[in-house]
């Protein structure tokens, strides 16, 4: 069977992965979307389950989702995921996230590496099977979002909080997860904030690997009228110094309620 360049994978809005409101947790949504980028990838034969035999790996390095609304509690729906165009040392694939009558939720862009297991290094990803990712580039896909770029911040950031890391902060990478970040980062705000602020548009993106045990710290600036950026930084073990982990950008929006 010939496989369509664009993946489709059905998921639901779990009661347990969905906050306060009944609406999927940012998070949880990230978490649907590297996983459909995972089964896109490995159906076509460039996953992580064939690279971790040949000592290879994905690693995410930017990942930006913006939402008209969040999936309600119980609802079904697809994430549809694309590769738009590969380098030697990078790959750009992004989502969108459809219910089955074409409703549209939001879109998702993020950028990929490919390391080497074992020195950590970025790796050529046309060497895979001879460059075969090439066959797999969609082009003429509409992926409405901004693109995002580099998460600029000042010296006037304010450190909010330091937080441990833990073994279920790790992935199968071995650093600290993805989606873990995006949690934490998100957990800066507390509930009243929520009640009245919803997610408009998410940016992260990655500088250095952390690891369990690591200690890190969050900086928050703002930017904007409902515009947030974050820097995370751990602890040098040699020095002590911050070293950056991550930026992250927030934007809000203002929950407008209606009477009954």
């Amino acid at each position: 069977m010939q496989l369509d360049k664009v993946g489709k994978y059905e998921f639901m809005a779990e009661p347990f992965h969905c906050d306060f409101s009944g609406r999927l947790f940012m998070g949880h949504l990230g978490n649907h979307m590297l996983n459909a980028a995972d089964f896109h990838s490995t159906d076509r034969g460039f996953g992580m389950r064939y690279l971790l035999t040949i000592q290879r790996s994905w690693v995410l390095s930017r990942l930006a989702i913006e939402m008209e609304e969040m999936p309600r509690m119980y609802t079904k729906f697809n994430v549809e995921t694309w590769v738009e165009s590969a380098m030697r040392y990078f790959t750009s694939r992004n989502f969108r996230v459809v219910d089955n009558d074409g409703k549209v939720y939001g879109y998702g862009r993020s950028i990929w590496a490919m390391i080497d297991t074992e020195t950590r290094q970025p790796t050529d990803i046309f060497a895979i099977d001879n460059g075969a990712i090439n066959n797999w580039i969609v082009k003429d896909k509409e992926c409405p979002i901004d693109k995002g770029g580099r998460v600029k911040m000042g010296d006037g950031a304010e450190l909010v909080r330091t937080i441990d890391t833990y073994y279920n902060d790790v992935d199968i990478n071995g650093h600290i997860n993805s989606v873990k970040y995006i949690e934490h980062v998100l957990d800066l705000w507390d509930l009243d904030w929520y009640r009245e602020h919803a997610i408009k548009r998410f940016e992260i993106a990655y500088v250095a690997e952390a690891h369990a045990g690591d200690q890190l710290s969050f900086y928050r600036e703002q930017t904007g009228e409902q515009e947030y950026c974050i820097r995370i930084c751990k602890a040098d073990s040699a020095t002590g110094e911050d070293v950056e982990t991550c930026r992250s950008k927030i934007v809000f929006c203002p929950i407008f309620r209606t009477s009954d």
